[in-house]
């Protein structure tokens, strides 16, 4: 699928350097008409810049003198040129090409590698055609609600789940305030319905709203997507698992578990840690099924390398449900 989108990327970029080019062109006839000296400083450089390239390696008299010459006459006109544009009230960048991102110059492509920009728009496009598009039109923050959680405590925890989970939010919120310093990585898990996944989804939608490149998979299909890069040597694929900004795997321990998968997710999750590429883990099992679940190996790197933030209460869903009724 990912494969799939790489045409539609390209043309993607074809298009924005196409708009901008219309919009410099737009540019530059304002600025022609309003201060018409301005496009003949400009027909002159590019008069002198040629001349330059035709004799740059010609034999002429005193070859060095006459090429200086003829730079220090494009530098002078080039000052002039600037000069006029910004006392006449315009930005010193207006008659230049305004790239969105200036890395690659909106081409994808760096040499022969691709950009960190052509890896957000790919993630960008999957999202757009993916169920979480519509997920984060409701699981996001301006619908995130803590008068589902009860006030109430339980016998067995300390505090209360609206108590519990206001810690929770807090902490999420300076976590994403510092995304690009935190080199923390979290676990979400407790009680099927206790909120995991919804802010998990806000979570997501937050940072890929700021141009943070966010891979998002339940464990299930994140087994799926590590076999099709380990047997059909997707490397695309691969790369976005191991190189974006945050992995998500929502709904540990909802995959087959299987020798394949223990070994995928702890060569995943070990080679994550060493290189220092966070990850947000949410499960319904608690901290004593985990540990049955899957080898020492794993277990130690989740409970030793993550937060650990257990989600308890009613069934949001249900109250939700219900509210919604009303």
């Amino acid at each position: 699928m990912i494969n799939a989108y790489q045409s539609q990327i390209l043309k993607m970029y074809e298009s924005i350097r196409e708009n901008e080019e219309k919009a410099l062109k737009s540019r530059k006839e304002e600025v022609y008409n309003k201060i018409p000296k301005i496009d003949a400083l400009e027909k002159e450089i590019a008069r002198l810049s040629i001349h330059l390239s035709i004799n740059i390696l010609k034999d002429v008299e005193n070859r060095e003198g006459y090429l200086k010459n003829l730079k220090e006459k494009i530098t002078d006109l080039r000052v002039q040129k600037t000069e006029l544009l910004v006392s006449s009230g315009y930005p010193l960048d207006y008659l230049d090409m305004h790239y969105r991102c200036t890395k690659c110059n909106d081409t994808g492509f760096i040499g022969n590698r691709k950009c960190s920009c052509y890896k957000r728009y790919l993630i960008k496009l999957y999202y757009k055609n993916s169920d979480l598009e519509t997920s984060f039109k409701k699981n996001n923050f301006d619908n995130f609600n803590l008068n589902l959680y009860s006030t109430k405590k339980t016998d067995t925890e300390v505090k209360s789940p609206r108590k519990n989970m206001e810690e929770i939010f807090l902490r999420v919120k300076s976590y994403l305030k510092s995304f690009s310093q935190e080199d923390t990585n979290l676990l979400f898990y407790g009680n099927s319905g206790t909120g995991k996944t919804f802010l998990s989804h806000c979570i997501a939608k937050w940072l890929i709203d700021r141009g943070n490149f966010v891979v998002y998979r339940t464990a299930k299909e994140l087994i799926e997507t590590l076999r099709d890069a380990r047997f059909n040597e997707n490397k695309t694929l691969e790369d976005l698992i191991l190189n974006c900004d945050l992995l998500i795997i929502d709904d540990l321990g909802t995959e087959q578990i299987t020798d394949f998968s223990k070994s995928e997710l702890f060569n995943l999750i070990n080679w994550k840690l060493l290189k220092g590429k966070k990850m947000l883990i949410s499960t319904n099992l608690s901290l004593e099924e985990l540990s049955k679940h899957y080898s020492e190996r794993i277990t130690s790197r989740l409970f030793g390398n993550f937060e650990l933030y257990k989600f308890y209460g009613d069934d949001i869903r249900v109250k939700r449900n219900l509210k919604e009724i009303r």
